[in-house]
């Protein structure tokens, strides 16, 4: 059987020199995250550069995408989150392209399934809150970890929870997606290796391995859907917290 943590190898493609004795080099990672990038700009410029009133499938794709996420950060974070739609916009489908890059059986490679990708998104978003929040509130954001009401004598205690809380964020917000994308990946690794394995023994072997199969094609349906709702619930944690940044305090 296949090795299941094989396909979440980075492979160097392209040597471009070192920097302070340290090697930078193009990896499948980037180039992955290269053709996202390519991808949503085909889609979302190509698709609306004539517009018509009676829109095609790219121009319907790319206008549903559009109310997707603006409705997304009117229910989260109220008409004032949008101001944030181009960051927010850019995250859901940055994450959405490379999982569903990742569902490629032959040549794909699953960007969000290494933990550095997902914490350095997670974090873009969490000094995001910070910067925003203090231009915007000043002092006033530090009301974030004081909710008013909170009676004097615990106020020290909710403080540091909340705190706490708000550093933990990155952490949750990465390890959510980058859990889901490799668990998901491997599951589905191992019972097509069981398939493979098992229709390599003749007549018997294939009639074993139609479980297996069958299995297969249900872990591969699961992940395209758990490829988009991963997407999602990373946007939409991001206006959840960029919801903070708009209203401390409430």
């Amino acid at each position: 059987m296949a090795d299941p943590i094989h396909q979440f190898q980075i492979t160097k493609i392209y040597t471009l020199g070192t920097v302070a004795g340290h090697e930078i080099a193009f990896t499948n990672s980037a180039l992955f995250m290269g053709i996202a990038v390519v991808g949503i700009s085909l889609l979302m410029i190509g698709a609306t550069a004539k517009r018509s009133l009676v829109p095609g499938r790219a121009q319907t794709l790319a206008e549903l995408s559009y109310e997707f996420v603006a409705d997304m950060i009117r229910s989260t974070a109220g008409p004032e989150g949008l101001r944030f739609f181009p960051f927010v916009f850019s995250i859901f489908m940055f994450v959405l392209f490379l999982n569903m890059l990742g569902m490629i059986p032959l040549g794909g490679f699953t960007v969000t399934s290494h933990i550095v990708v997902t914490a350095a998104l997670a974090l873009l978003v969490f000094f995001t809150v910070i910067v925003s929040g203090v231009m915007h509130h000043g002092v006033k954001f530090l009301k974030l970890f004081a909710p008013s009401g909170i009676p004097v004598y615990i106020l020290p205690l909710i403080v540091c929870i909340e705190v706490m809380s708000f550093i933990s964020r990155p952490i949750s917000h990465s390890v959510r997606l980058f859990a889901n994308m490799l668990a998901g990946h491997i599951t589905l690794k191992v019972f097509a290796g069981f398939v493979v394995m098992l229709g390599a023994l003749g007549v018997g072997g294939w009639i074993g391995a139609v479980l297996p199969l069958a299995f297969t094609v249900a872990v591969t349906a699961l992940e395209l859907l758990v490829a988009f709702l991963q997407a999602y619930v990373f946007a939409i944690l991001t206006c959840i917290y960029l919801n903070d940044a708009i209203h401390p305090g409430h």
